[in-house]
C-alpha cells in the first residue's frame, strides 16, 4: 500500500510539473527622460570654480533628447544667522535641451553671478 501511494504522489507531482509553463515575460521596456536637473551646491567662490566648470555642463546634457527641459541650480551657502540656520542665495536657470547655447550663455551668467556674491561678502 505505501508503494502505491508513493507511485501515485510521484505521478501526480511528475504531471503537474510537465504541464506547467515557464512563466518568463519579454517586456519591451522604454526609458523616457523628460528633465535633467542639476544642482551644485557651494561654500565659497573657490570652491565654485575649482568644483564647477562649465563645459562638464555639456558633457551631460549632450545626451539629453531635443525636447526634454534642463535646469541648472546654483545653491550658495552663507554664514549662520541669528536663528541658527545658514543663510543661502540660489540662482536657478530652466532650458530646453534644443537652445544649448542660450542655456550654456546663462549658466556662465549665473556662475560669474554666484562669484560675484562671495567676492562682495568680503
Amino acid at each position: 500500500m505505501k508503494n502505491l501511494v508513493t507511485s501515485l504522489v510521484v505521478l501526480m507531482s511528475l504531471s503537474a510539473f510537465s504541464q506547467s509553463k515557464d512563466l518568463v515575460q519579454e517586456n519591451d521596456v522604454k526609458v523616457k527622460i523628460e528633465s535633467v536637473d542639476f544642482v551644485v551646491t557651494v561654500d565659497s567662490a573657490e570652491d565654485l570654480e575649482s568644483t564647477f566648470e562649465i563645459e562638464d555642463l555639456k558633457t551631460l546634457f549632450n545626451d539629453s533628447s531635443s525636447n526634454e527641459s534642463i535646469s541648472l541650480k546654483i545653491v550658495c551657502n552663507g554664514e549662520l544667522m541669528s536663528n541658527g540656520k545658514k543663510s543661502n542665495l540660489s540662482y536657478k536657470i530652466n532650458g530646453n535641451a534644443k537652445n544649448m547655447k542660450e542655456f550654456m550663455k546663462s549658466a556662465r551668467e549665473i556662475k560669474r553671478a554666484a562669484i560675484k556674491y562671495y567676492k562682495n561678502k568680503k
